[in-house]
């Protein structure tokens, strides 16, 4: 499973990557914002930081919800940097827009999906990743864990090439039953990668055992 990290914090960034089990990053406007990045420009200058501060894809979303848009934003996208994924949401225009990158070999992420039906789509259209919301479900009494398993029997019905990334992931927990079940990719906050190394059996074992060697020195 790779693991991406999903914010626009550069400094978060850098920790995940030193950690050395970091694969790409995703974000969106609304993480942006969260940082203070705003304009255009500004914008499109800290994806270039964030490509530059790490070693995989880079997940950049576009503001258009038409086709034209949608590719004239992509394409400015993807000129900034080859790790560049470009982030397409679940609509008509964008499954047009997915098949259009596909085609012109650009990477592309179908964000905002919430039913296996959406992914057959996305798969159909050629993109690279596709990006259920499994956190999001959850708030409204939705199993997002189940949807992903749905995707996954799906994909491997057809050999679909189209990565399952696993998004809005919130906790721990969610890390491990995707993994079980075969998500392709997660991402979520930094804290819930860290959370991983956490166990009091861990802590506890590490602790009697640095206090025996202290007793014998």
């Amino acid at each position: 499973m790779k693991f991406f990290i999903d914010t626009a914090n550069l400094d978060q960034i850098k920790e995940a990557q030193d950690l050395g089990v970091l694969d790409g990053v995703t974000t969106n406007p609304s993480l942006m914002a969260k940082e203070g990045i705003t304009g255009a420009e500004n914008i499109l200058k800290h994806y270039v930081a964030i490509c530059d501060a790490v070693e995989g894809d880079v997940s950049a979303e576009v503001i258009a919800v038409d086709f034209e848009g949608m590719v004239k934003e992509g394409e400015q996208l993807a000129a900034l940097h080859p790790q560049i994924v470009v982030k397409i949401p679940m609509v008509k225009d964008g499954i047009k827009a997915l098949k259009y990158f596909s085609d012109r070999k650009i990477k592309t992420n179908c964000t905002l999906i919430f039913s296996a039906g959406q992914a057959l789509l996305a798969a159909k259209a050629g993109a690279t990743y596709v990006s259920p919301f499994i956190g999001r479900l959850d708030d409204v009494s939705t199993d997002g864990i189940f949807l992903i398993n749905e995707i996954r029997e799906i994909y491997d019905n057809y050999a679909f090439e189209t990565e399952i990334l696993a998004a809005s992931v919130r906790h721990t927990m969610h890390i491990i039953n995707c993994a079980k079940i075969g998500a392709d990719v997660m991402t979520g906050p930094l804290k819930a990668i860290t959370g991983l190394l956490n166990h009091p059996l861990t802590d506890n074992g590490l602790k009697k055992f640095l206090d025996d060697y202290k007793k014998g020195n």
